[in-house]
Formats: C-alpha cells, sequence, structure tokens
C-alpha cells in the first residue's frame, strides 16, 4: 500500500480531526502540492495587494469597510458546524466582499484570516494556506462576480444577483478544496475522478443548506451596507447600482 493510500485511508478514519471541511490541515497535502498552490495564490495575492493600494488611495474612507469585510468573513469562516458526514462545514463571507472590492482584493483578506485562523484557532494551516488561500479567496472570490455580473445581465433583480453570488460562491470553495485534496492523493489504486466524488460527497449534504445560509446573511449585510454607506460605496463601486450590463472589476 502507497504512502499516497495510506493518508488517503488515514482521512477516512480521522477525518474530524485531520480537514475541517474547506480549511486543509496543516502537513496534510504533499510537499509539492503546498508548492504549488502557494504559487499559484501568491500570483493572484501580488495583483490583490496592488488593486486594493490602488482603491484605499482613490477612496481613502473605503478602509473601515475593507476591515468590515475582512472581519465578517474571519468570524463566519471561524464558525463550524458539524456536518452529517461526521466532518465539519463553515461558511465563508468571501462573496460580499467580492462584490464591493473586486475579486483580486480579496486574495489579502484571505491571507488575513487564514493566517490568524491557522496560528490562534488551528485551523488549517501555514503549509497548506496557499491551497486554502486559493479555493477559499480566489476561486470563491472570481466565482461570485461572474454569477453576479451573469445574472444582473438578464436583468436580475440585485438582492437575487448578490444572494446567487454568494450561493454559488460556497460551492465553488468547497467543490474547489475537494478537487485540491482529489489529486493530491491520486495514485493506480484511487482515480482523481472517484476520489473527487468521495470528498465532494462527505460536504454536499451540509454545505448545500450553508451555502443557502449564507446568501442570506450576504444579501441581508450587502442591504445594510448599501442603507448605511450609500454614497461611498456609489463612489467606490458605482457599478453595483446599474440596472444592466452591469461589470464587476475583478
Amino acid at each position: 500500500m502507497t504512502k499516497k493510500r495510506v493518508a488517503y485511508l488515514g482521512l477516512g478514519i480521522f477525518l474530524p480531526g485531520v480537514a475541517n471541511s474547506m480549511h486543509i490541515a496543516e502537513g496534510f497535502l504533499p510537499a509539492s502540492w503546498c508548492i504549488v498552490w502557494w504559487a499559484v495564490y501568491l500570483a493572484v495575492l501580488i495583483a490583490g495587494f496592488s488593486r486594493l493600494k490602488q482603491t484605499i488611495s482613490e477612496h481613502p474612507n473605503a478602509k473601515l469597510l475593507f476591515a468590515a469585510v475582512a472581519a465578517y468573513v474571519f468570524i463566519l469562516s471561524s464558525l463550524k458546524l458539524p456536518s452529517v458526514a461526521g466532518s465539519s462545514s463553515h461558511l465563508t463571507g468571501i462573496a460580499l466582499g467580492a462584490l464591493l472590492f473586486g475579486a483580486s482584493c480579496m486574495s489579502v483578506v484571505g491571507l488575513i484570516v487564514l493566517l490568524f485562523q491557522a496560528l490562534l484557532l488551528a485551523h488549517g494551516g501555514l503549509t497548506t494556506l496557499g491551497a486554502n488561500g486559493f479555493s477559499m479567496a480566489v476561486c470563491g472570490a472570481f466565482s461570485a462576480v461572474w454569477v453576479f455580473r451573469l445574472l444582473k445581465g438578464v436583468k436580475t433583480p440585485q438582492w437575487l444577483a448578490v444572494g446567487g453570488a454568494s450561493f454559488v460562491s460556497n460551492l465553488v470553495i468547497y467543490s474547489c478544496t475537494s478537487a485540491q485534496l482529489a489529486v493530491a492523493f491520486a495514485d493506480s489504486t484511487a482515480a482523481f475522478n472517484s476520489n473527487l466524488i468521495k470528498f465532494l460527497s462527505i460536504f454536499a449534504v451540509t454545505q448545500l443548506p450553508l451555502s443557502i445560509i449564507e446568501s442570506v446573511f450576504t444579501v441581508l449585510a450587502f442591504q445594510y451596507i448599501q442603507r448605511t454607506n450609500k454614497a461611498e460605496i456609489q463612489e467606490l463601486n458605482p457599478n453595483l447600482y446599474e440596472t444592466k450590463n452591469s461589470h464587476l472589476p475583478a
């Protein structure tokens, strides 16, 4: 039995302590895959830092809103909920910030949130932060923006476009993490496809209702921010108020 097979078997037996839903635990991914995901994540992170720096420079008043978005992501993604499959799942909060600041900026939020969670809460890890950051703060953020654009393009009401973006974002994040684990432990005895089905099935029953719950939270949070900071948001991202052909920055 190969080392990968042993690790994969261990995941199935000790899943609650090894993988916290969309946070891959420290030391669980092979070193080669940790390097790959860190490299990919860093590429987006550099672009995200540049974009965020430009946004804050042009809109200094957006600092507090960005801090609130980061806190929102940290709180939601820190609340682990038991899964009927025996593991745990959690909300993410990524879609809200992606719609307000742009998808690439959320890579910065992902770094901050995942770093604190790894060091203070033992959620995820430092070597796996690249993989976790890519799934949550890159795939989740960009998918939210793309779905919002798609729904607004067909004249969907804004609240429904925001909720739909959040719903899909949550599912994309957990699907991406499942794919990362599936490819990392794929070998001659466990093909990628079969691994992917197993990992997806672990969280699917719990993640679907959580995606709905998160979409409700995101709509409520967005509407509250819109009411209390309309002028600021309109200056920061005027496309959110267009009734058609809305295009959010990446």
